[in-house]
């Protein structure tokens, strides 16, 4: 297709769209994050337990899996288009953290129990986390639905050029979010004295990103408005069923499934993390929280490495398995006991964060070469539905696992001034749970390989068809 007049062939254009989107990536991402340097708090202040905090994170998932709500939002994506979707992601992910701050905050006391006679349909709770939780839940609907739209926003404007490396730094740009999310909430709780200060923080710079969203609209506006001149411009033909047609399609599937395997091994192991880290290396939780802000830094800075080589060179479906390979090694050695030498800790991160910069990098453009662009949003919905499932069951299943199978006493510790009785944990079966997952990642990262040999995908070709630029 000739598009000589499209802004997208502008090279400082696109990229400037990129740096606009991943911005607010970033700022989405370290809400979804910012809890996680702060478990030993939480249960120590709240009185939650290891499945209390379980429970609220995994409330990230509940709307979006069991009410269908990311389907919904790629119907609405291809409907309504990105710019749409985006601003009504971000007002919801406002929303959802303002409940979440109140529930964290104090406001919200007691327990919740649910019975029918004298069947217990619910364990006991801490409300707060209950609450907390459906602030994440409604959160987690405007959180996944910003990333499908962004992915799709990335690939309108890079398809054809450097599509892989654009989504690969999309994604761990907002990692960086993550990664601030790590090292930060442990300071501002105590600066602030208030354990839902980096919430509050949070939603500043979610309102900066809605700003900075704004912004790409009127470039997004720009280019249709060329194309349009140009007669370029093609109008969306979503209809019901997309959504057949994608499920249809067994590398769809295979793809899909990797996803969620590998996600579930990575994002609730860095919920853990420095808990984890602080238990098993014997540090304060201030520095632990560093460690794992590794990963996604790691992750950034070798993204455009592989966005690259796939880019130019292919081997989308071999980085994928090489990726899952490493996760794997990474967590068998987390759960030796005997490992506990603190600078292997901080190599195996970085490891990680290989892993996590190779995956993704190869994972989301591949979607975008098995699926049409006019289902694209659809697809991308598709997947992040089936990974938050993942992402809601394994925290959930972690928190319980801590608390049935690897306590292994307490100790009496000063936290922020009080004397605080904390719960302590062997994690070496959460870790060999997250290996598994890495196991299985490997094995449809393979069936995706010898489907795509079979049906000619060109998951292992290059992504970039012109080199010329105007």
């Amino acid at each position: 297709m000739n598009s000589i007049n499209s802004l997208r062939e502008s090279k400082s254009a696109r990229w400037f769209v990129l740096i606009l989107v991943s911005f607010t990536m970033m700022c989405m991402y370290y809400l979804t994050d910012a809890m996680a340097p702060l478990q030993e708090r939480l249960q120590a202040n709240l009185s939650w337990t290891a499945s209390d905090y379980g429970l609220f994170t995994s409330g990230y998932g509940w709307f979006n899996v069991f009410l269908l709500m990311l389907v919904f939002s790629g119907m609405i994506l291809d409907k309504m288009g990105v710019r749409f979707t985006g601003v009504l992601s971000i007002g919801i992910m406002l929303l959802g953290g303002l409940i979440k701050y109140w529930a964290i905050s104090g406001h919200v006391t007691g327990m919740y129990e649910l019975t029918i006679g004298s069947w217990q349909m619910i364990e006991p709770t801490t409300k707060s986390a209950l609450v907390a939780g459906l602030g994440f839940a409604i959160f987690g609907v405007g959180c996944e639905m910003f990333g499908i739209a962004a992915n799709k926003a990335v690939v309108r404007w890079f398809r054809g050029k450097e599509m892989a490396l654009a989504i690969g730094l999309n994604t761990s740009t907002g990692r960086i979010g993550t990664a601030l999310a790590m090292f930060t909430p442990i300071p501002l709780v105590k600066l602030t004295g208030n354990i839902g200060a980096p919430v509050l923080l949070s939603l500043f710079l979610l309102g900066l990103g809605l700003l900075v969203f704004i912004l790409f609209i009127f470039m997004d506006l720009k280019l249709d408005k060329e194309e349009a001149d140009s007669g370029l411009v093609t109008k969306e033909d979503f209809n019901f069923t997309n959504v057949i047609d994608i499920a249809k399609n067994r590398a769809f599937w295979y793809i899909t499934i990797l996803c969620v395997l590998f996600y579930s091994a990575v994002f609730p192991f860095i919920k853990y993390a420095t808990n984890m880290i602080v238990q098993k290396f014997g540090i304060t939780d201030s520095f632990a929280g560093y460690i794992p802000a590794l990963l996604p830094f790691s992750a950034l800075l070798l993204t455009p490495v592989f966005g690259s080589l796939f880019d130019k060179k292919g081997k989308g479906a071999t980085i994928m398995i090489v990726g899952s390979i490493l996760l794997v090694c990474v967590h068998l050695l987390f759960a030796i006991p005997s490992l506990n030498s603190f600078p292997i800790a901080i190599g195996l991160v970085m490891v990680l964060g290989v892993a996590f910069s190779m995956v993704p990098s190869a994972m989301w453009p591949s979607i975008a070469k098995i699926i049409p662009e006019n289902k694209l949003g659809t697809a991308y919905a598709m997947t992040f539905w089936v990974q938050n499932w993942g992402l809601m069951g394994v925290p959930l299943l972690i928190g319980v696992v801590l608390d049935k199978y690897c306590i292994t006493g307490t100790i009496n510790k000063v936290v922020d001034g009080k004397d605080q009785v904390i719960t302590q944990y062997n994690y070496m079966i959460p870790m060999l749970i997250f290996a598994c997952f890495g196991v299985l990642a490997i094995v449809f990262a393979y069936l995706l390989r010898a489907e795509d040999r079979k049906m000619g995908y060109g998951l292992e070709k290059p992504n970039i068809i012109e080199l010329a630029e105007v």
